[in-house]
């Protein structure tokens, strides 16, 4: 992991995000993951949280899912798993379905309340979202409310093969929509075979008014570890205020 050092010695200042993605299974898991241990490896309690989780297996008396998993073995806040995610879900679905089905509604206040006791844990939370950005939680309610309601800078994680480039497009375009600020970008490699990937991030390079927090390459593996030494911590913390300046989340 990339960890910059400022000339006045100090480790990257603590900051709070949230991860979308461009679609389901670009990577968000493991960039978010990633952010937690460079944050935890400078010093700082960190989280990571997943309001809600969709795909769960029974495991030692308790139901496991497996991006939650990650998230927390990256902290070191002591957060409970509970607080890392409020609403787990048994089956591998959309949210809003799988709630249906599991005779459940997911809540935004249950989210939000969860996200301000970890907030009160750590000194930094890296909140990731569920699927793409604009996925529905509710018949009046998507992950992009709920960003909306965190109010946090965001994080992309845009993930290379084709048709990346109209889906980042459109995702930036939501997230502006929002009025939310789009703080970085990473570049996931999701296909060792992408045809001219080189060219497609260069587009993405000057479709996406923010900076590149990291391009990583296709890892026949999904390792946090190996995927945070692609990654620029101090590209996210430069020009975003501190998480513990007051009145910021």
């Amino acid at each position: 992991m990339t960890l910059p050092i400022d000339p006045g010695g100090r480790a990257p200042a603590a900051v709070c995000c949230f991860v979308t993605g461009t679609d389901t299974g670009v990577g968000k898991t493991l960039v978010s993951a990633a952010l937690v241990r460079a944050l935890a490896a400078a010093g700082h309690r960190a989280a990571g949280m997943k309001p809600v989780a969709a795909g769960a297996h029974w495991q030692d008396g308790a139901w496991r899912n497996e991006d939650v998993e990650a998230l927390f073995a990256a902290g070191n806040s002591g957060a409970t798993r509970e607080d890392l995610c409020p609403c787990l879900l048994p089956d591998a679905l959309a949210p809003h379905i799988a709630a249906l089905r599991a005779g459940v509604r997911i809540e935004p206040a249950r989210l939000l309340a969860a996200y301000r006791r970890l907030r009160s844990q750590a000194d930094a939370v890296v909140v990731e979202g569920v699927g793409g950005f604009c996925v529905p939680l509710g018949d009046d309610f998507s992950t992009a409310d709920l960003a909306r309601e965190l109010a946090l800078p965001v994080v992309l994680v845009v993930g290379l093969r084709l048709g990346c480039l109209n889906h980042a497009a459109l995702t930036v375009e939501a997230i502006a929509a929002r009025g939310l600020r789009l703080a970085a970008w990473v570049a996931n490699a999701l296909d060792p075979e992408m045809a001219e990937a080189d060219r497609n991030f260069l587009t993405l390079q000057r479709t996406i008014r923010a900076p590149c927090l990291g391009r990583i390459p296709w890892l026949a593996a999904d390792s946090i570890s190996t995927a945070g030494n692609w990654l620029d911590l101090a590209v996210l913390t430069q020009g975003l205020p501190s998480a513990d300046e007051p009145g910021k989340t």
